[in-house]
């Protein structure tokens, strides 16, 4: 199991490494930190999130979280607003120009995948959509604490 373990998570960082790297190259803006990208996922998903609550979604220190958000609000691409039900909170929206990107990124990310994925003998892309079900339950579990 040990070595499942171990082989499963070099195999998925792999991935997400080489796909990270060839997005950055090929999108025309200076890239995103995935801490970045991660939080405007968080923010986009949950529009006016606080910034206690967007740390702990990501698993995340507060202040780290709060330095995130002051660069991406420097960058033009978070909005910061006053809650106006408790003055000493912020919420947290994303601009224009972040969605923009976020749609960017994800497109891009989705055509290099389906191009290598096509380039895999049927047998292959037969393994990795049947390997999807797994893997979902293996996040369920893992985020369940097993």
């Amino acid at each position: 199991m040990r070595e499942l373990a171990e082989n499963l998570m070099t195999t998925t960082a792999a991935l997400r490494r080489v796909v990270r790297r060839r997005v950055r190259d090929t999108l025309p803006h200076a890239p995103l930190r995935p801490a970045q990208i991660e939080l405007l996922r968080v923010v986009e998903k949950h529009p006016g999130i606080g910034v206690a609550a967007a740390a702990r979604a990501l698993h995340l220190a507060g202040n780290s979280v709060s330095s995130l958000v002051n660069q991406l609000v420097d960058a033009g691409l978070l909005d910061r607003r006053i809650d106006p039900g408790d003055r000493r909170a912020a919420r947290l929206e994303l601009t224009g120009p972040a969605r923009d990107r976020l749609a960017n990124w994800r497109r891009t990310r989705t055509e290099f995948v389906t191009s290598a994925i096509a380039c895999l003998p049927a047998g292959d892309r037969d393994a990795l959509e049947a390997a999807l079900p797994a893997l979902d339950r293996l996040i369920a579990a893992i985020q369940e604490g097993k």
